[in-house]
C-alpha cells in the first residue's frame, strides 16, 4: 500500500514557472485524478513523480519514503512505478503478450500466467494475446498499455490522458474497466485528464489544477457542490452564478431568496447554483417565472436558457438542466423555482 505526498513543488523551463508550491495527498490504494486545462502543469507534475523530471523546489514522497527533492532524486526503474502515456505506445512489433511481459523477469515471461491474468482483469479476450497492436481497436489498446503497466506489479500507476483519443462511448467502457483493475489490484492511481465527466465519475479524489498550482482537492461531490471560487465552479461543470446580498436569512438574488451553504460574510457577493438546481413548472401561481429562449436537447436531459422577467429587454439569463422527456419549448413561460443551497464564491 503506498501514498503519494507531494509538499511545495515548483519547477521552471527556463524563465517560465511550470508548477508553484503544488501540495498533493494521494492515499494508498486509491484514484485521484488531476484535472485542469491544457498547459496548466498536469503533465509535468506526472513526469516527475515518475522520476522523468527533478524539481527545482519541494519533495515527493512515495509510501513514506523520500524519492526527490531539490538536490536528489531517485532514478524511475527504482520508484516502482508504472506510467501510461496518452497514446498508450505499445511495441508495434510485439504481439500482445509481448508488450505486456516486457516488463517482466524473464521466468514470469515465460510462465504467461501473469499475461492471461491482466487480460481477464481488463476485459479482454485471451485470443487477442497473439495479435499485434495494429490489430486492436483504441480501447483494446489503451487497456493493453494499462496492462503492460500494470504487469510488474507497480505500487503506483500514472495515467497521462490515456482516454483521450477515444470516443466517448468507448471512453467510458474503457475508463470503467481500467479503474476496475486499479481497484482489484490495490495500486494508487493519479489519472491526468482535461475532461471534467472522466474525472468525476472515475476518481476518488479530484485535484483541480490552475496556473501551476493546486486550486482545489477532495471528493468528486466536494468538488462539484462546494468550489472554492468560481473558476472551480464553471470549470467542472455548468454553474449559474449570480450577483447577490447575503444576509442572515440567506442571499437574496434573480432567483429570490435561497440558502447558503458553507461560511457566508454578509453583504454583497456572488452565489452560484446548479443547472440541476433549477426547477421548472407551470407558470401560474409561480412566483418566479422565466420565458424560454432556447433549448439544447441531449436525449436523457435537455439544457434550458431562460430569462428571468416577462420583458424580453429585461431581466437575467439563466440556464436549467431538465429531463429530456419534459423540456419545455422556446417561447413558453414556465414556473421556476431552487431546489437545495446555493453557494458563495
Amino acid at each position: 500500500m503506498t501514498s503519494v505526498v507531494i509538499r511545495g513543488l515548483a519547477l521552471s523551463f527556463g524563465e517560465q514557472r511550470v508548477l508553484t508550491g503544488v501540495d498533493l495527498d494521494v492515499p494508498a490504494s486509491s484514484t485521484t485524478a488531476v484535472l485542469g486545462p491544457s498547459g496548466c502543469g498536469k503533465t509535468t507534475l506526472l513526469r516527475l513523480i515518475a522520476g522523468f523530471l527533478a524539481p527545482d523546489e519541494g519533495t515527493i514522497h512515495l509510501g513514506g519514503e523520500l524519492v526527490a527533492d531539490a538536490t536528489s532524486s531517485t532514478p524511475t526503474a527504482r520508484r516502482r512505478v508504472g506510467y501510461v502515456p496518452q497514446e498508450g505506445a505499445l511495441f508495434p512489433h510485439l504481439d500482445v503478450a509481448a508488450n505486456i511481459a516486457f516488463g517482466l523477469a524473464r521466468a514470469r515471461r515465460r510462465s504467461g500466467d501473469r499475461v492471461g491474468d491482466l487480460l481477464e482483469l481488463l476485459g479482454l479476450s485471451p485470443s487477442l494475446a497473439k495479435r499485434f497492436p495494429h490489430e486492436l481497436s483504441g480501447g483494446q489498446q489503451q487497456r493493453v498499455a494499462v496492462a503492460r503497466a500494470l504487469a510488474p506489479d507497480p505500487a503506483v500507476v500514472l495515467l497521462d490522458e490515456p482516454f483521450s483519443s477515444l470516443d466517448s462511448g468507448l471512453r467510458a467502457d474503457t475508463g470503467r474497466a481500467v479503474l476496475q483493475a486499479l481497484r482489484a489490484t490495490g495500486a494508487t492511481a493519479i489519472l491526468v485528464t482535461h475532461d471534467q465527466d472522466e474525472a468525476l465519475s472515475l476518481a476518488d479524489q479530484v485535484a483541480l489544477m490552475g496556473g501551476g498550482r493546486i486550486a482545489q482537492a477532495g471528493t468528486p461531490r466536494q468538488i462539484y457542490q462546494a468550489p472554492v471560487d468560481r473558476a472551480v465552479a464553471e470549470f467542472v461543470g455548468e454553474a449559474v452564478v449570480l450577483p447577490a446580498v447575503v444576509s442572515d436569512a440567506g442571499a437574496t438574488c434573480a432567483l429570490g431568496l435561497v440558502d447558503v451553504q458553507g461560511p457566508a460574510t454578509p453583504g454583497a457577493a456572488s452565489v452560484m447554483i446548479r443547472p440541476e438546481q433549477l426547477r421548472l413548472g407551470r407558470s401560474q401561481g409561480a412566483q418566479l417565472v422565466g420565458r424560454v429562449l432556447d433549448v439544447a436537447y441531449h436525449g436523457h436531459d435537455a439544457s434550458v436558457r431562460l430569462r428571468l422577467a416577462t420583458d424580453p429587454g429585461e431581466g437575467v439569463d439563466v440556464v436549467a438542466r431538465v429531463d429530456g422527456a419534459t423540456a419545455p419549448s422556446p417561447g413558453d413561460l414556465v414556473g421556476v423555482s431552487v431546489q437545495g443551497p446555493a453557494w458563495v464564491v
